[in-house]
């Protein structure tokens, strides 16, 4: 694209609310170009977002910005999710709902700091990558962005470097206890792979609520005997059954409460088939509110893919999650924390009831907003020529300012 000769609005507005979390103005510059890289680079490595500005320094000033100047990314983080209760759409609510799950984020360099080779279940083959734990925040209005996470190192690793160990159910345990520490409200929900008696124990111990995916074989006490949860749903007999209806979609629900070895409190179990005659299951979720009613269960839980999946696609696709080649642990956790920014700043604007002028469209998606900050800083590139080719300058020279062949 044509090299850049002004920040986006989103990027301006965004200087303004975080521009004093930096020292010097070379820093805050850099602040502001690394974030309008993320929205519109083409490629959103430090060099690919160095290239696309008109005037900028070397791509070197920009690396050492995001791997050794002195700030404090955990400090944006804070001043980002504080921004965000501003706005009633995307403030915590009590009925707020808290996914937790993983991602991989594949890189193409082996001295990466903290990447590892892991089997992809999706490509279905092994990638080197980061593995990130993610908690995020679904609003009851249906807003969602990422709140913390915590990076899965391998056990070799940590032990070449003289670190303790965690493995994903120690990182999400400390997501959890983050969030209550933090007093942000919502119940807990994850997928089957964080659905264990640990998980389960430290968020009930913390008072909070939880609904997870249940594995068919995970083992469950009904009337005083043990079963395979699977097991025990094939005698459940389709006359008893519930239907229930969520907007167009019909499933058929049994639930109960019992007891899951070494889970230290009753749990509900809701067990989910798609057709009332099927003898297996579709889903089995697990909640520790024995009294929630069905349909509240199931609203919990299906917010899980709505704070995870978009966020994981959108900031892979359209900011730049994977592309980023720093090797240093502190590049690729600023890297991150300023994907959380940029992911932020547009869920802020999505769904408005009119279109912001700098859009000029009513914006729905992340990608909409992307290709709406691009079309504005090429209308300011070509506004930018035209006013120099006003003043007497010469084709080639404008070409040349702006670095075009």
């Amino acid at each position: 694209m044509p090299a850049i000769v002004e920040f986006p609005t989103l990027v301006q507005q965004a200087l303004t609310e975080y521009g004093d979390l930096f020292a010097t103005e070379p820093a805050r510059q850099h602040f502001a170009e690394y974030l309008t890289g993320l929205f519109v680079a083409e490629h959103k490595t430090v060099s690919g977002i160095n290239r696309e500005f008109a005037v900028t320094t070397d791509q070197s000033c920009l690396n050492r910005w995001i791997t050794q100047v002195d700030w404090d990314a955990q400090g944006l983080n804070e001043r980002r999710l504080a921004s965000l209760q501003r706005a009633p759409s995307t403030r915590y609510a009590a009925h707020g709902v808290i996914p937790i799950d993983n991602t991989l984020i594949d890189h193409d360099g082996k001295l990466i700091t903290d990447v590892g080779w892991f089997w992809d279940h999706a490509e279905k083959r092994h990638l080197i990558a980061h593995d990130y734990l993610i908690a995020n925040y679904v609003c009851p209005s249906g807003k969602h962005y990422p709140l913390e996470f915590r990076c899965f190192r391998k056990r070799d690793q940590c032990d070449a470097r003289g670190e303790p160990f965690h493995d994903h159910t120690d990182l999400c345990i400390e997501l959890i206890d983050w969030v209550v520490d933090q007093q942000i409200p919502g119940a807990f929900t994850f997928d089957s792979y964080f659905t264990n008696a640990a998980v389960l124990n430290a968020i009930q111990s913390r008072g909070r609520s939880y609904v997870g995916d249940l594995k068919f074989n995970r083992k469950v006490v009904v009337a005083g005997q043990d079963w395979k949860v699977a097991e025990w749903a094939a005698t459940i007999p389709a006359t008893a059954r519930r239907r229930v209806t969520s907007g167009d979609r019909t499933q058929y629900a049994f639930t109960k409460t019992v007891r899951l070895p070494s889970v230290h409190h009753p749990v509900r179990l809701v067990v989910l088939w798609k057709e009332q005659a099927d003898s297996r299951p579709a889903k089995i979720l697990v909640t520790n509110r024995t009294w929630w009613e069905i349909n509240r269960i199931l609203r919990t839980y299906r917010q899980r893919w709505t704070g995870t999946e978009p966020f994981h696609r959108d900031g892979k696709q359209q900011l730049g999650m994977g592309e980023c080649q720093l090797r240093s642990r502190e590049g690729q956790t600023r890297h991150l924390y300023l994907v959380f920014l940029a992911y932020s700043c547009i869920m802020v604007q999505l769904q408005q009831a009119r279109a912001q002028e700098w859009a000029q469209t009513r914006l729905m998606t992340v990608g909409e907003a992307c290709r709406a900050m691009l079309r504005e800083t090429l209308g300011q590139t070509l506004s930018w020529a035209v006013e120099r080719a006003l003043e007497g300058w010469t084709m080639p020279q404008i070409k040349t300012h702006l670095a075009l062949p």
